[in-house]
């Protein structure tokens, strides 16, 4: 069983960078696709990003591609989800989960961590 912890959130202007952070214990995130979430007030959880296994594939959501970059360090058990051109409407509780496949779905995502806050705002 893997435990996930998320940081790196935070407040930021528009236009400004993040780097949120998913670290693993108890296990290998050599095991787990890993993927992002967020959610944002009175919405559902919305899926970010994901990287498989192998980590031969990387997929994000259309919003965010050009903007967001996923990669794992698996010297650090760690997986980061770099933001940059941020905007307002990137604010959310973003979550990091591990599953056996790199899916959209929250149910493909057995291990979820607790989320990090992600403000945009002038």
């Amino acid at each position: 069983q893997v435990q996930l912890v998320e940081s790196g959130g935070g407040l930021v202007q528009p236009g400004g960078s993040l780097r949120l952070s998913c670290a693993a214990s108890g296990s290998t995130l050599d095991y787990y696709a890993i993927g992002w979430f967020r959610q944002a007030p009175g919405k559902e959880r919305e899926w970010v990003s994901c990287i498989t296994v192998s980590g031969n594939s990387i997929k994000y959501t259309d919003s965010v591609k050009g903007r967001f970059t996923l990669s794992r360090d698996k010297t650090k058990n760690t997986v980061y989800l770099r933001m940059n051109s941020l905007k307002p409407t990137d604010t959310a509780v973003y979550y990091c989960a591990a599953g056996a496949y790199c899916l959209e779905s929250v149910n493909a995502y057995d291990y979820w961590g607790q989320g990090t806050q992600v403000t945009v705002s002038s």
